[in-house]
């Protein structure tokens, strides 16, 4: 998202808001009977790199963020779901069979959704494995604090509801919420949206679909009006 937002010509400050650890591991992860693999977030696929070699299986991944990461880790079946967890599951069931085998989904120790369950409903058997555990991070990175506070910052980018929430705590707990009455929000989801309502913006917009360039595109949009 990052290099995204500098190519349409954004100054971008980084707030990285959860500490990933990968679980520690005594093998390789057991893929056999496993027809194809399902990640929900890019993290999910780099715990996945590095919990197997495999890279020929098919893996499903629920946005175009998730895809690339997985195409840069050398995963050579990979489709993007280009939205959220729903869209993923509705990807999965017009892809495949219930009958080629079982879905492996990779996941945090925190997970959103029920995709298991949607899956289920289509006769698909799926196994959760996690992976990585998302730790909060514990204060706000001094970049984004500092820039909160001298009013360096015209707009919040946020892309997950956790996230969203744990930066309204932080920015209050660091004594800068005031400086978010001048800013505009950017949301991937309502669900996300919901999250920042905890404090005064000067609006909150929010993604038409929940994918990345929808976002980007909304930025633009309301940039330029």
């Amino acid at each position: 998202m990052t290099e995204a937002l500098v190519a349409l010509g954004h100054e971008v400050i980084e707030a990285p808001l959860l500490d990933i650890m990968f679980e520690d591991r005594s093998g390789p992860l057991d893929l056999d009977g496993v027809q194809a693999v399902l990640a929900t977030s890019a993290n999910g696929v780099r715990a996945l790199a590095a919990a197997t070699a495999c890279r020929d299986i098919s893996l499903f991944t629920v946005g175009d963020a998730s895809a690339r990461t997985a195409e840069e880790l050398g995963f050579g079946h990979v489709t993007s779901a280009h939205g959220d967890v729903d869209d993923l599951a509705g990807g999965v069931i017009r892809a495949l069979d219930p009958v080629g085998g079982a879905l492996l989904h990779v996941a945090g120790s925190k997970v959103a959704g029920d995709l298991a369950g949607t899956l289920a409903g289509a006769n698909f058997v799926t196994r959760c494995v996690t992976l990585y555990e998302s730790r909060a991070a514990a204060s706000l990175p001094p970049a984004a604090s500092e820039a909160l506070g001298s009013g360096n910052v015209d707009a919040v980018v946020f892309f997950s509801p956790r996230t969203a929430k744990i930066f309204v705590r932080l920015v209050d707990e660091a004594g800068v919420a005031h400086a978010c009455q001048l800013l505009n929000a950017y949301c991937l989801s309502p669900a996300v949206a919901e999250e920042v309502t905890g404090l005064a913006w000067r609006a909150v917009h929010v993604a038409e679909r929940p994918a990345q360039n929808s976002l980007l595109d909304c930025l633009s949009e309301t940039a330029l009006s």
